[in-house]
């Protein structure tokens, strides 16, 4: 599992975020990675940009440190919250979007690839599916490599296959976390 970047892990400390969301960034966080490179091996000539991707994934649910029952309840307070904090600590916009984007994606047409790839990371760490997601990822992504979405959305269906094949460990060892 890779660990959290140098810079996420410092926000995490100053706001006292508690331990498993910090399990929960983490794992996101590793999935993206993957998730990001699979996608770029599968589709070598798309552009999308890593490190935006990663970051987000990292930092996405920030705002559940101020809003802390919503790591044990469903609520979206920590959206525009976990901007407003990451931009507080000097993180550009460009970057701190990823905290009120990550679950607002059926809602606006305007978002990049790497919103809905930090969307879809969310989503696929615990072996959830989302097919309206993955469709519109997948017809992104047919559009820009200019393959056919049905080769493109199997392509992408097997990678998120073999994500959800260790989904419970990841559930299992972000439970061990107090919330």
């Amino acid at each position: 599992m890779r660990l959290l970047p140098k810079q996420v892990e410092s926000i995490c400390q100053d706001v006292n975020a508690p331990p498993r969301l910090i399990a929960h960034l983490t794992l996101v966080h590793d999935v993206a990675v993957s998730l990001t490179q699979e996608i770029k091996q599968v589709f070598p000539n798309i552009s999308i940009d890593e490190e935006s991707i990663f970051f987000g994934a990292a930092t996405h649910d920030i705002g559940k440190s101020l809003y802390r029952i919503e790591l044990i309840e469903a609520g979206n307070k920590h959206e525009s919250a976990g901007e407003q904090l990451l931009l507080k600590f000097g993180v550009e916009k460009r970057l701190a979007r990823f905290a009120r984007t990550h679950a607002d994606w059926k809602d606006d047409t305007t978002l990049s690839l790497e919103d809905l790839l930090v969307s879809l990371a969310d989503n696929c760490w615990k072996g959830k599916r989302a097919s309206e997601l993955e469709t519109l990822i997948a017809e992104r992504i047919a559009s820009e490599t200019k393959q056919e979405i049905w080769n493109v959305f199997i392509s992408l269906d097997d990678i998120l296959q073999k994500l959800a094949e260790s989904a419970d460990e990841r559930l299992s060892w972000q439970a061990q976390f107090p919330a």
